[in-house]
């Protein structure tokens, strides 16, 4: 009988498929882009749904409306927010129109919308961002939160969108607070994605937490300038590095380069309703600060405690919250903090993904905590 050869050890190894949602089709950027995108949007309906906010459809109307020129769109709000009332809804407007489309305009939450019922219903979607508050043009995700606002779970996406227009004239419209919440929620990335990825050495989330890099230092670096002057060179660079740059991390990365804590402190204090006019990038930003200091507090690591410092002094510069005070929790109490680090520490959530154990004690104690000294003893969790 013939020998049946080995196979060496060093020789093909079998692995589970990967399936990576890692861009949008197509993306068009530049200024009065948007007006110019007709025949793209045309490519994927000619009878689409455009979902987006009440508040600023007036402004942006002048801006999309000749994009739309020669198609047969309807307007409908996602009000009062990415929920799953809202989502039945739209799902019912969109059989009702007929749709064969979905173009969301707006922030977040509308994106998030029009993006989960594109999934829902198997319409392609286009996303144009109002500003740069976050990068969900980009992502293959939603969040889905209760009608008063209060986040409830993430859902998914099997695919981008399949366009992305992100037009800087329409950008510039939005207030100056949406901008540097988004460079807030964009520097998430490389503080999360360093910790969710461990010590992996496949090739893409080396890649994915190596631009994290690139994309915090671009934003320590050029920040400051581009919120001095808006629509410059400068700013049109950190506008890409919110809304693209963070999404492309995001798509390299996949599943290994995770939120983390600091969107976890965001989704407990959403349960709030003091803080509900603060920006989803300034909780972000003031839950990179919660988990650096759980960093600090668990592990007693000075790196951690270092780095909280640096982006203390840059928070106060561009306006970021640095504290409970600056996100309308100063009067907040015991119990109601206690609530926000019980539901980020639910089972599931992405504060799981730090390496150590993290308690809601220990997490109420770091919210407290985010501006002592370097070198100070945790505070107790005794506000």
């Amino acid at each position: 009988m013939a020998q049946q050869p080995t196979v060496p050890a060093h020789g093909p190894q079998t692995c589970s498929p990967i399936t990576m949602m890692m861009a949008p089709a197509q993306v068009i950027r530049g200024s009065g882009v948007l007006a110019q995108a007709g025949e793209a949007i045309a490519r994927l309906g000619s009878r689409p749904l455009v979902i987006g906010g009440d508040r600023d459809r007036p402004s942006q109307d002048r801006f999309l409306a000749p994009g739309l020129t020669g198609l047969t769109a309807q307007f409908i709000s996602y009000s009062p927010d990415c929920s799953e009332a809202s989502l039945a809804r739209l799902r019912a407007a969109v059989a009702q129109h007929r749709a064969d489309a979905i173009l969301g305009i707006g922030g977040g939450k509308a994106l998030d919308t029009a993006k989960l019922i594109a999934f829902q219903t198997d319409l392609p979607v286009v996303t144009v961002p109002s500003s740069a508050a976050t990068c969900a043009a980009w992502t293959a995700l939603s969040n889905v939160y209760s009608d008063a606002g209060a986040f409830r779970y993430d859902v998914a996406l099997a695919r981008c969108p399949e366009l992305l227009i992100l037009d800087y004239d329409l950008v510039a419209t939005a207030p100056q607070r949406t901008l540097v919440a988004g460079i807030g929620d964009a520097l998430a990335k490389w503080y999360e994605a360093s910790v969710s990825s461990g010590s992996s050495e496949q090739t893409l989330i080396i890649a994915a937490v190596q631009q994290a890099r690139v994309l915090r230092d671009i934003l320590f670096q050029k920040s400051a300038a581009a919120l001095a002057e808006p629509g410059g060179a400068e700013w049109r660079e950190v506008v890409d590095a919110s809304v693209l740059l963070a999404g492309v991390i995001g798509g390299l990365g996949g599943a290994q380069c995770r939120t983390v804590a600091a969107h976890a402190v965001h989704n407990g204090l959403t349960h709030l309703l003091a803080c509900h006019d603060i920006l989803h990038g300034e909780k972000v930003a003031f839950g990179i600060l919660v988990q650096l200091r759980l960093e600090e507090i668990c592990q007693g690591s000075q790196l951690a405690a270092a780095a909280r410092q640096q982006l203390l002094q840059f928070y106060g510069e561009l306006g970021l919250p640095r504290d409970l005070g600056e996100i309308n929790l100063g009067a907040v109490t015991v119990a109601e903090l206690q609530q926000a680090a019980e539901i980020a520490c639910l089972p599931g959530s992405d504060i799981h993904h730090l390496p150590f154990q993290v308690s809601p004690m220990e997490l109420v104690a770091a919210m407290v905590s985010t501006r002592v000294s370097r070198g100070t003893a945790p505070v107790a969790a005794s506000v």
